[in-house]
Order: structure tokens, then C-alpha cells, then sequence
């Protein structure tokens, strides 16, 4: 259908890194028929999000991260109602760390409501395509699709669905909120850290824990990765392990700046070290 009615046709999915589109981890261009676009679509989205497992009762049930019902049906409806008269536009699916977005050419038809998802509203903006939609299974042309996406939004009470008209296009949003909350936190506990640095900690510690001196090393020593006594300090130049390397060792982790990989056998042969979340935000207040 794609090859000889709407050649132009296509659908772009992108994984990228973050929650901008600086950065691709991954990306295709589906160019298949348009019947079958829309899976292709979903399941490219399908490789790029988690699914995680909990038990309830004696059973052990799998869950997505996001509502895959519904962003398969909203993945439908961007393919099914595009607007096919606008050449050189695609359907974009997008997916970032705190969200998966879906763009489809065309504004959303007047007689349609998304803040009424669950009432059952049907309006095809193509009217040959969608008879031949429905006979292929992919929608069924009595408007349950919106209210079958309403019913799965109900079970994730931490996605949020938003949508909005762009340009001459329309997009859903299926938006963590978690993310958002986990970003707040990170900054809430950094003015927490920074004040009780300034107001707590004694004026020894905060002169000693300057960029130049051996407590900052070591820090920055672990910032990547766990190392044993003997690997910090060959990473510091040293030869051997010192008195002054182990008393500042035992200074951080009284500090709860960094913590031991086996807490509960402290001279482990192979014991390491590793930077607490704290270590980490006060790396990055030294960094300002």
C-alpha cells in the first residue's frame, strides 16, 4: 500500500540518551508497508524500555514501566489518522529517559475530545484507509481505542499522559513522573548537603577537603569505580599504602563520605572502596 499510494510514508523511532535529542543510542526508518508499520513502531519501543517482575501472593507477575496497551494503540492512531496529505512529514516516535513521545502529521480532528478519552469517540480522517485498518485488525472503528488508553492510564498512576498540538502536527506524551520526582530530590538533598556543610561540619574537614589535598584525591580516585587501598594508592603515585593514606581512608568513611564493599568484614583481602551518594554530591559541590 505504502509503494504505490503514499511512497512518502514513513514512520522514524529514536532511542536517544537523556532527555534531550543531542545524543541517539539508537534510530530506524520504517518503511514498510503501512499496515504493518505500526508494530514495527511498537516493538522498536518495546526493545527500548524495562520491564521488571514482582510477586503477588505465590505468583510472579511481569510489568512494564510504561502502559504498553495504550502507547501501541496511540502508535495505531498516529499511522491510521496521519495526515497523509502532508508530504515530507513523519510519524516520529521518540523515546527518552523520562518519557516516549509519538508525533503524527495532521492536527487532531474537531470532533474529537482527548480530555474524554473514555466516552468512546470515533472520527477516521481517512476514510479509504480505515475500512482497510479495521479488516487487518488494527482498529475496530468503534472508538475504543481512546478508552482502552484511558483504562491502562488508570494502572500507572506514575506515567502522565499529555498531549498537544505542534505546528501542523499532533503529539502524546506518556510522561514519567518518578523521573521527574527522582530529579527533584537529587537537587533538594544537594542544597540539603551544601548547607549542612557550611553549618555543621567542622572548619578542619572543610579546609582539608579542598581540591588540592589528599582527601579530594581519593575521592576523585573512586569516582568511577571501587578500588582496594592498594589501587588508590598506586592510582596517587604511591608505592606503598601509607599511614596518611589510611588515616585520610578512615576520616572519609566517618564522614560517610565512601564506604567499604564488604561493610561486614572490614579486612577483607578483597576489600574495596566506593563513593556513598553523599561522596558523589559533594565531588560536585567541589566541582562549582
Amino acid at each position: 500500500m505504502r509503494n504505490s499510494l503514499f511512497h512518502y510514508a514513513k514512520v522514524e523511532c529514536a532511542r536517544f540518551k537523556g532527555v534531550s535529542i543531542d545524543d541517539f543510542i539508537d534510530q530506524k526508518s520504517i518503511t514498510t508497508n503501512i499496515a504493518t508499520q505500526a508494530e514495527e513502531a511498537y516493538n522498536f519501543v518495546l526493545r527500548h524500555i524495562n520491564k521488571g517482575a514482582s510477586v503477588e501472593g505465590v505468583y510472579t507477575v511481569s510489568r512494564w514501566e510504561y502502559p504498553v496497551k495504550a502507547i501501541r494503540e496511540a502508535i495505531r492512531n498516529a499511522v491510521v489518522h496521519r495526515d497523509y496529505s502532508l508530504t515530507g512529514k513523519d510519524v516520529k516516535i521518540a523515546i527518552y529517559d523520562d518519557m516516549v513521545e509519538i508525533t503524527s502529521p495532521g492536527l487532531l480532528p474537531p470532533s474529537i475530545d482527548y480530555a474524554a478519552m473514555e466516552s468512546r469517540q470515533s472520527d477516521a480522517r481517512n476514510k479509504v484507509i480505515a475500512p482497510v485498518f479495521k479488516r487487518l485488525g488494527i482498529i475496530d472503528q468503534w472508538g475504543n481505542g481512546l478508552k482502552l488508553i484511558a483504562d491502562e492510564m488508570k494502572e500507572y498512576p506514575n506515567i502522565e499522559l499529555r498531549w498537544r498540538e505542534v505546528g501542523l502536527s499532533f503529539q502524546v506524551q506518556f510522561v514519567r513522573l518518578d523521573y521527574v520526582l527522582n530529579a527533584e530530590r537529587i537537587k533538594d538533598i544537594q542544597q540539603e548537603l551544601q548547607q549542612e556543610l557550611q553549618q555543621e561540619l567542622q572548619q578542619e574537614l572543610q579546609q582539608e577537603l579542598q581540591k588540592a589535598t589528599l582527601y579530594s584525591e581519593v575521592l576523585r580516585c573512586i569516582v568511577s569505580n571501587a578500588l582496594s587501598r592498594q589501587d588508590i594508592s598506586l592510582a596517587l603515585g604511591q608505592k606503598k599504602v601509607s599511614g596518611q593514606l589510611n588515616k585520610v581512608i578512615q576520616k572519609l568513611i566517618a564522614n560517610n563520605l565512601i564506604e567499604r564493599t564488604i561493610p561486614e568484614k572490614p579486612n577483607h583481602p578483597a576489600q574495596k572502596f566506593r563513593l556513598t551518594e553523599r561522596g558523589q554530591l559533594f565531588l560536585g559541590l567541589l566541582a562549582k
